[in-house]
């Protein structure tokens, strides 16, 4: 299992040293992900995808769940009121069901494409101040190691917010600070 860590960095030469100090502590680089404003060329960092930049995962979720649902009423009310000459079973409503999910989760997704990422809203005015987050997928034993190697060689990351999260996706999302902000 891996945990996400958040560092926030200044400029691009800071991102890309961090991203070597990273590849040295033996973190791959397709664990480590860069977002920047658009106008900002993320030569030599590996930029984030699609999946991590969009909602289209959480989209999927929730229209997976709701598509259920739905296609469950739609097969319920079939079998209670079945069209003439039709003898609908239980088969309707598994089918229906399913049916429906596979319709929510691809319609959801669609439509959550082209939402930013809510877990990234947090980061959204440094990225727009022309900063660079990167975000690393880091084995749990790895985290606190990681976290000291930053504060230790990149003390201009060490201002930002630190936050990990499970990437199972579990509710819990845990906060730290590298050093205090209230700290000059």
């Amino acid at each position: 299992m891996r945990r996400r860590l958040y560092f926030v960095l200044p400029n691009i030469l800071s991102a890309r040293q961090t991203m070597n100090d990273l590849l040295l502590a033996r973190i791959e680089e397709k664990h480590i992900h860069s977002i920047a404003r658009r106008d900002v060329p993320l030569t030599g960092l590996h930029e984030a995808n699609v999946l991590q930049k969009t909602d289209v995962v959480h989209g999927a979720e929730l229209g997976l769940i709701m598509g259920a649902v739905a296609g469950a009423a739609l097969g319920v009310f079939l079998i209670m009121f079945p069209p003439h000459g039709v003898d609908m079973q239980m088969v309707t409503l598994l089918i229906s069901a399913l049916f429906g999910a596979l319709f929510g989760a691809w319609v959801s997704s669609l439509a959550a494409a082209s939402i930013p990422n809510s877990r990234l809203q947090m980061f959204a005015q440094d990225i727009a101040d022309g900063k660079i987050l990167m975000m690393v997928d880091v084995p749990l034993h790895k985290v606190e190691a990681i976290r000291s190697l930053v504060e230790k060689r990149h003390p201009e990351a060490a201002q930002a917010f630190l936050r990990f999260h499970n990437l199972r996706r579990t509710s819990r999302v845990t906060q730290f600070s590298l050093r205090k902000c209230a700290e000059p």
